[in-house]
């Protein structure tokens, strides 16, 4: 069968206003995608009838998302459509698009390609030492949260606001802060996340014959969940399609619930389309479900009319159960899951339990950890799952001080790097000798690096010599990384500076030795696969692509991890779909949100709500409880209001009263 006849079958079983989608192809088309309606087919359909049916060339599409599972998810359907021409299409989140961009341009803004990416820990560190030079202040300083949000949400707006308006003296210091921390990062030829955007957004209207071969090459621009993007995004979206203006944006603006984050609804809901589409029919719930997840999200006042709907079966009334304290709750949902995996034969993967806030989920987890069910005769004591949103590879010390290592090693001026790991293993590096080498640093204009290879008579002998020692094994190391396959320059480096001696002296347990060793070996493997893999391996293309998204780094899952209860935030859980759902915690000062809504409004909290109700495929279920532990006090609960909004007749109710639970839902 020829490509073209795969994509014809293909373009047959997508529904009509999903094949219109694919075949408008020219100019601002705005596709209106409610959850679970096949907004993925539609753009890898529509990516394929680009490819074969219009002849355009792969270099010349572009497509943009926010997660690297997203991409991931449309280049793997892509390749079944089209084969080996998927791998010469963009397919990018926003930031990996922009990182790549500025490795190629960035020099126009005074960095270096080898720029480091620092997280928001690491900002936040250096914007405490501006702080503390510009309010000469010593000592433990105030939080600077407030300070590190405006900066972010600026950056964010793509705009500063005008000094006139900045009533307030935090306003004014926010201000200066911002401008020193632009100096210091540029100093240490290192961007974050945020910048990369602002950056790009920056070369491209400073410099517009840095953006012309862009907006040159990209004939077809499109954008999965624009409803997510900020006002840098949805300014770099017009710029890159501005030669050609075929800008095709996919989205949903009754799940824009990331407000918080900078993401501005406005950007979907203004956009100004030559063609509309929208996709209503969903795939995923049943008509139950979504009736009830349409009711809530018409309350909304500012959105695109759209309703969602199947040709499924009715299905299950959804469960709304009140207990009588949080302990109860859990235990409740607990023997649900139970009884939905022995009599429905439900496998314990397909079931989630979603709560507004993380601290929620505690009971849940205890719940879970001592809960008995039955397996072949036998009793088991314990259900698995898994919390989502623990810690990242990325976070564990181990990998922090390799990557730290080979964030130093390509790049010199990189600070935060050389901070962290300057006294690794321990070298006689006191913290006092690197706050002493910092302020020197940041006074008289000198990189760090510099002054550590100088040996600065200030620093005692011990501190002298562990200065020199450091510099020397981190210029072998890049005369190794230059001359030698990556992941052996990496085992060499190790080798000289010991540092699986050095887990043996900070650890104590030899299950943490070696499980610590075995992180730093999947390091090393990352190394080689990204080499092999590689056209043209870069030290800092590894370590920024490693930053961006640590999957790199995993290793396989294990045998049984698809087949764990999951446990997640509603924020998580977008994109996601689970047979069985359980929202827990549903009352008025969680969802909506007090301060949330204060801050942005009940409309954003009910989006969200609205999201966490469409994760269910089959099965809903509602609880809450009349009292809940808060600010270390067991206080008195009221039922969410946004519970009012689903209609009655959909609703099951069942109360923790009754003699037992699994009778009423049996």
């Amino acid at each position: 069968m020829s490509l073209d006849q795969v994509l014809d079958r293909s373009l047959a079983r997508l529904n009509p206003e999903q094949r219109r989608a694919v075949l408008t192809t020219e100019g601002r088309v705005l596709v209106l995608a409610g959850a679970g309606s096949g907004k993925t087919s539609v753009l890898t359909h529509r990516a394929a009838y680009l490819l074969l049916e219009k002849g355009v060339a792969p270099q010349s599409i572009l497509g943009l998302t926010f997660t690297n599972k997203a991409a991931a998810e449309m280049r793997m359907r892509l390749t079944q459509l089209v084969g080996p021409a998927a791998s010469k299409v963009t397919l990018s989140t926003f930031h990996s698009f922009c990182m790549s961009l500025l490795r190629e341009e960035i020099h126009h803004l005074g960095y270096t390609r080898q720029f480091s990416l620092y997280s928001e820990k690491e900002v936040k560190r250096l914007l405490d030492q501006i702080a503390r030079e510009l309010l000469q202040h010593e000592g433990a300083m105030p939080s600077l949260t407030p300070t590190y949000d405006w900066i972010a949400k600026q950056r964010s707006q793509a705009d500063l606001p005008s000094s006139k308006e900045e009533d307030r003296w935090h306003d004014q210091f926010a201000r200066s802060a911002y401008q020193e921390l632009a100096v210091a990062m540029r100093a240490c030829n290192a961007v974050d996340f945020d910048s990369l955007l602002s950056l790009t957004l920056e070369l491209f209207q400073n410099r517009p014959e840095v953006a012309a071969p862009y907006q040159e090459r990209y004939r077809y621009l499109m954008i999965d969940e624009y409803q997510d993007t900020n006002p840098v995004q949805d300014k770099l979206a017009a710029l890159l399609a501005k030669r050609h203006g075929n800008l095709c944006v996919v989205g949903d603006d009754d799940q824009s619930i990331y407000g918080w984050r900078g993401a501005e609804v406005r950007n979907i809901l203004e956009f100004a389309p030559d063609t509309t589409i929208k996709l209503e029919q969903n795939y995923r719930s049943t008509p139950t479900i979504l009736e009830a997840a349409n009711a809530v999200i018409a309350r909304n006042q500012e959105r695109l009319s759209k309703s969602l709907w199947s040709p499924k079966e009715q299905g299950e009334p959804i469960t709304l159960f009140h207990a009588a304290t949080e302990k109860e709750e859990a235990r409740s949902v607990v023997e649900r899951m139970i009884w939905l995996h022995k009599h429905r034969k439900m496998a314990w993967g397909e079931m989630a339990v979603l709560y507004r806030s993380n601290i929620l989920s505690r009971e849940v987890e205890l719940a879970l950890a001592s809960a008995l069910w039955e397996k072949d005769g036998r009793w088991i004591r314990g259900i698995p799952h898994e919390v989502f949103g623990g810690t990242e590879l990325t976070e564990r010390t181990e990998v922090r001080d390799l990557m730290a290592f080979l964030r130093l090693v390509a790049n010199p001026l990189d600070q935060e790097a050389l901070l962290r790991i300057a006294n690794v293993p321990r070298r006689g590096i006191s913290q006092n000798a690197l706050d002493l080498l910092t302020q020197k640093s940041r006074k008289e204009g000198i990189p760090l690096w510099s002054l550590m290879k100088q040996g600065l008579s200030e620093l005692s002998e011990q501190a002298r010599k562990g200065c020199s020692t450091f510099v020397a094994a981190i210029d072998q190391a890049r005369n190794d990384f230059a001359t030698l396959p990556l992941e052996e320059a990496l085992r060499i480096f190790l080798e000289r500076i010991d540092y699986k001696k050095a887990i043996q002296e900070e650890v104590k347990s030899e299950a943490m030795r070696a499980f610590k060793w075995e992180n730093v070996q999947l390091c090393q493997r990352a190394l080689k696969q990204y080499r092999e893999e590689s056209s043209h391996p870069q030290l800092a293309e590894f370590v920024a692509t490693t930053l961006l998204d640590d999957t790199p780094l995993r290793g396989a899952p294990s045998e049984n991890a698809a087949d764990k209860v999951h446990l997640m935030t509603f924020h998580s859980a977008k994109g996601l779909e689970f047979s069985a759902c359980f929202l827990m915690g549903l009352e008025d000062h969680i969802i909506p949100h007090e301060k949330s809504v204060k801050e942005r409004g009940l409309e954003e909290e009910r989006r969200l709500f609205y999201v966490a109700l469409t994760r269910a495929k089959s099965l809903l279920t509602l609880s809450m409880a009349t009292s809940r532990r808060r600010m270390g006090k067991e206080q008195p609960s009221q039922p969410s209001r946004l519970i009012f909004e689903i209609p009655k007749e959909l609703l099951r109710v069942v109360s923790s009263q009754t003699t037992h639970y699994l009778r009423e839902i049996a």
